[in-house]
């Protein structure tokens, strides 16, 4: 059985241009599944997967996000992350009816290929997937996630793949011995990857370096009234902070401005410079002869890798688990969730996004 539903494109050279269009669903191959996207977020780190939808060095081959969800002769598909129910199913272990949690295209309905399916879930061994990061490319059932609690259910898509990559730098920075740093800094504060960051160092037993949360002078209340910082300040009181006292910092949208803000005032003090995201897709990135460490990117994919290899994946999924539910006690007081419907909702919600018009204390839950 095929259908038409909506999709939306993106520009490949300009992320602002993005248009709803009809998808009309081809028949299935054998091996393929059909899927309805019951529910996506929309949130910054879907715009630095926009910035990097053509290669960028990041997967460690010519390959970037477009090339999870569209070929390139074709415009980009976003790449999201929600819940989906198979509506139409030709692979063995997989039928009609069954829901999971993973990574899907900005769209109504998705075409995956199954491999290594199970009771857990699966892995989409599409050719063009293969070598690509495996944590995009596994499908889990929602009965098989030891850590889903039903009313956690709209925080999963809105903060999971956000808070793991806040754990998995602030596992790096345990690892390093904070890299010598008595303070970190992190900006963009109000943001979901920094939030998980802030929580987990401050969940780690003291001594530990202080955690100061850079952001605009209007969020500096409420985002200290949450308590996931041990302090928090404005962009323009960077300079009041003690410069001989040994920091590090975490940029989480590539705001190159406030990097040189930081690397200036503290100099060789600065012990380590670290670039997560780019949601300030659009912002000059004036880092040029920046005095103190050069600047390292974070990638969370290769990070887990590792930790998988250390640890096992039963143990990496462990502690995963426990920081996870631990964050879920305190989220709804964190975020509250916004809901839209349809695909005009859908384009609206990205365009809010990229042009960052959106409420950074709520969690944009999209239902096609």
């Amino acid at each position: 059985m095929s259908s038409t539903s909506w999709a939306i494109d993106i520009d490949r050279d300009d992320i602002t241009q993005a248009k709803l269009v009809e998808d009309a669903g081809a028949p299935l191959a054998p091996g393929q599944v059909r899927v309805h996207l019951d529910s996506y977020a929309m949130t910054a780190n879907n715009i630095t997967y926009a910035v990097f939808g053509k290669p960028a060095g990041l997967f460690g081959n010519d390959q970037g996000y477009w090339d999870f969800f569209a070929e390139r002769d074709a415009p980009g598909r976003l790449p999201v992350w929600g819940f989906a129910t198979v509506t139409e199913s030709q692979a063995d272990g997989v039928s009609a009816g069954d829901r999971f949690y993973g990574y899907y295209p900005m769209a109504e309905n998705a075409v995956l290929t199954v491999g290594n399916a199970g009771p857990g879930g699966f892995t989409d061994v599409t050719p063009r997937r293969t070598t690509l990061p495996p944590i995009y490319n596994n499908y889990q059932r929602i009965e098989a996630l030891t850590d889903y609690r039903t009313a956690d259910h709209d925080y999963w898509p809105v903060f999971r793949p956000l808070f793991l990559t806040g754990w998995l730098i602030g596992d790096q920075f345990e690892d390093e011995g904070d890299y010598g740093a008595s303070q970190i800094l992190i900006a963009s504060a109000s943001s979901k990857t920094a939030i998980g960051l802030g929580f987990t160092l401050k969940r780690r037993p003291e001594p530990r370096p202080e955690t100061v949360g850079l952001t605009s002078a209007a969020n500096v209340d409420a985002l200290a009234a949450q308590g996931i910082y041990d302090r928090v300040i404005s962009y323009d009181q960077i300079m009041t902070l003690n410069a001989a006292t040994p920091a590090a910092l975490v940029d989480m949208a590539g705001n190159g401005a406030v990097t040189r803000v930081v690397h200036s005032h503290f100099g060789n003090n600065l012990k380590a410079s670290i670039i997560v995201g780019k949601s300030h897709w659009d912002a000059q990135a004036d880092v040029e002869g920046l005095p103190g460490p050069e600047r390292q990117g974070f990638f969370a994919p290769g990070r887990s890798q590792k930790r998988i290899a250390d640890w096992g994946g039963a143990a990496f999924g462990q502690k995963i688990a426990e920081a996870w539910l631990a964050f879920m006690d305190v989220a709804p007081r964190l975020t509250s969730i916004d809901k839209r419907s349809g695909g005009d909702a859908a384009v609206a919600a990205y365009h809010e996004m990229l042009s960052g018009r959106a409420n950074p204390s709520a969690g944009i839950v999209v239902e096609p």
